[in-house]
């Protein structure tokens, strides 16, 4: 499967989200969402809206799926820490 096959299903799940994925075999992932959903949600639960986003993908098309989800306000911060 191709990245962008990937990032459209996460964005069809949750608009609004910004997602960048990216694979280097198209079956190990590395994806990073960051989407106003995950407000006041633990890691766990932004894990899983994104697996909602992908179905029976996970496990399957997708073997391996590393995730980074924020909100803006979590990237915001990271910016400001990393001085970029």
């Amino acid at each position: 499967m191709h990245p962008d096959q990937v990032a459209q299903l996460i964005r069809s799940a949750m608009p609004g989200a910004e997602v960048r994925v990216e694979s280097p075999d198209q079956t190990h992932f590395e994806a990073q969402i960051v989407s106003e959903a995950f407000t006041g949600l633990r890691g766990v639960a932004r894990h899983q809206l994104v697996y909602q986003a992908l179905g029976t993908l996970v496990g399957r098309e997708l073997h391996a799926l590393s995730i980074q989800a924020l909100t803006p306000a979590e990237r915001a911060t990271r910016k400001l820490q990393a001085g970029g």
